[in-house]
């Protein structure tokens, strides 16, 4: 799903008031998307009963000269799916608000090992297995998650990873330019759930065969020349760059503020990291703003 608008830096008198209802299960990210989104100069208001949602949104029940940003979950009281997607709905009417909705997610298992590693109770199990808890929010949850303007998984994303998201998504400011971030990952450890586009570059030459190369990584230099001499890889970038060169711009005409491309090779250490360090360089030529992360490299890089 995309964004299709950015929020301003403040709310000017007479314009439309901007706001993100985060909201999503249990575990999975909730208070660290919140206080990012407040790091960027949002207003965040965390479990806010359902039945002052409103008050809060309609233009002259507040005095708040900011974006907003309302964390609403299966804790917040009065909660229900239908009630909050009758609430989102009803903002969304009166036309003076511009209200999107974002569900963060995540595996069962992943959950299930964040709960267990810091021995928190799931608010819908209490007296019962997390496990039951998480089952039973994920039905709860469903419709929520299908009306989402936004799905975030936070499976294999860091705080860090998360933060990125939601600046690349949200950032103030009202500019319209398009940000990309180029990322290179393992297939081994799953295709990153944020991408817009994945690019699988297993076919080129792999230098984890060279014991010269294997303990190096794509951003040495003797790793990219083994890769470039693969005969492959020049028809293949030209090919990449040609498919990419049209659709920057379409997305940015069609409003997109945030676009994720990620290459991924088996370890994701050696191509893919030397192939997203190109294709960042080369969209940076056109002018575009580009961000790089390589998940597999510590610290990402």
């Amino acid at each position: 799903m995309t964004v299709l608008t950015q929020p301003e830096a403040g709310t000017a008198p007479g314009a439309r008031r901007s706001a993100l209802l985060i909201t999503g299960k249990s575990g999975a990210g909730l208070s660290t998307a919140l206080k990012g989104l407040e790091d960027l100069g949002y207003e965040a208001v965390d479990n806010l009963p359902l039945a002052l949602l409103r008050p809060l949104l309609m233009p002259g029940q507040n005095h708040l000269d900011r974006p907003l940003a309302v964390g609403i979950d299966s804790r917040t009281r009065g909660f229900s799916a239908d009630a909050l997607l009758a609430e989102v709905e009803a903002a969304r009417e009166h036309g003076d608000v511009d209200v999107r909705l974002v569900f963060i997610t995540c595996d069962f298992e992943i959950l299930l090992r964040r709960y267990t590693e810091t021995r928190r109770r799931h608010p819908l199990a209490v007296d019962r297995p997390v496990a039951d808890g998480i089952r039973a929010e994920t039905v709860l949850l469903k419709s929520i998650q299908d009306a989402a303007d936004l799905l975030i998984d936070t499976s294999l994303l860091t705080m860090h990873d998360l933060r990125r998201l939601l600046a690349g998504h949200f950032a103030l400011g009202g500019t319209r330019e398009l940000l990309v971030s180029v990322m290179s990952f393992a297939f081994a450890r799953g295709v990153p759930r944020e991408a817009d586009l994945v690019f699988d570059v297993r076919f080129l030459t792999n230098p984890h065969w060279d014991p010269d190369l294997r303990p190096l990584t794509g951003l040495d230099a003797r790793v990219q020349r083994a890769v470039e001499d693969d005969p492959d890889f020049t028809p293949f970038f030209g090919a990449l760059t040609g498919l990419l060169r049209p659709l920057l711009p379409r997305y940015t005409e069609e409003g997109k503020s945030y676009l994720t491309v990620a290459v991924g090779c088996s370890g994701g250490r050696h191509r893919s990291v030397f192939i997203a360090e190109r294709l960042a360089q080369w969209m940076r030529s056109l002018g575009t703003r580009v961000g790089v992360t390589h998940r597999e490299l510590p610290q990402g890089g």
